[in-house]
């Protein structure tokens, strides 16, 4: 399979040729064009009981959808278009089967059809405080792996015996045999909250985190505060637009 990720530097989207046969499974709507000659189907992460209970996994633990998108080449060569739905990075990663990847909510976007997602539980103290909850993804097997962000995805190598700090709401990936710990941003609660970071992953190395140049978290809490707000009595809410009056 051949790809290549169409303009990087802003909405990128990724255009893939797969040959006859080839297929590629993606997120739930990442399609954006394909040729007549490939099929799109709904297909779970396994099959059977399996495949169910990994789709159940999947929706109410992690947050994903339950049915992957799986576009294949049935009727000869052909390319297809697929992107994600936020505004942000793609960024293509080659898994040798070595080690697996430790992916947050929404970062999978899209891979070759050796690849395995599944879900995996954080220990209790990492999902109570990491703000992603118990359960991440887990990638792994031999194949490429296309990953989404909210903004830019900017890799951090961390060297071995280094310790590097990341804001929770940043993280995108990271590989699964690195060691980390989510911790208070500052050493007591009150001043955790009030310098705005409340919770942090300490990385230690070896190894490369990838973190998204924008938080999610951020930008939400950034709308809501231009949201109208439900006044008392009867005179209704006022909004940044001001009133009719």
């Amino acid at each position: 399979m051949k790809y290549q990720i169409l303009y990087p530097e802003a909405f990128p989207i990724v255009e893939c040729e797969l040959n006859r046969g080839e297929r590629i499974k993606a997120e739930s709507d990442a399609m954006i064009a394909m040729d007549d000659t490939i099929d799109v189907e709904g297909k779970m992460q396994g099959e059977g009981v399996g495949g169910i209970l990994k789709g159940l996994a999947r929706k109410f633990l992690a947050g994903e959808s339950f049915f992957f998108q799986e576009l294949i080449a049935s009727r000869g060569a052909g390319k297809v278009l697929f992107a994600h739905s936020i505004p942000g990075g793609i960024l293509d990663v080659e898994l040798d089967g070595s080690y697996g990847l430790m992916v947050q909510k929404d970062g999978f976007l899209a891979s070759t059809q050796d690849i395995n997602v599944d879900t995996k539980m954080q220990n209790l103290s990492k999902g109570f405080l990491s703000g992603e909850g118990f359960f991440i993804l887990h990638i792994n097997g031999r194949g490429t792996v296309f990953l989404s962000s909210y903004g830019v995805i900017h890799p951090i190598n961390i060297e071995a015996g280094r310790e590097v700090v990341i804001d929770n709401g940043h993280l995108v990936a990271w590989p699964d045999y690195m060691e980390y710990n989510i911790e208070k941003a500052s050493h007591g609660w009150i001043s955790s909250f009030t310098s705005g970071e409340m919770l942090v992953c300490r990385f230690r190395g070896p190894g490369v985190v990838l973190i998204q140049t924008r938080n999610p978290g951020g930008f939400e809490s950034w709308i809501k505060s231009f949201l109208p707000t439900s006044g008392g009595g009867g005179g209704g809410g006022s909004s940044f637009f001001g009133n009719d009056d």
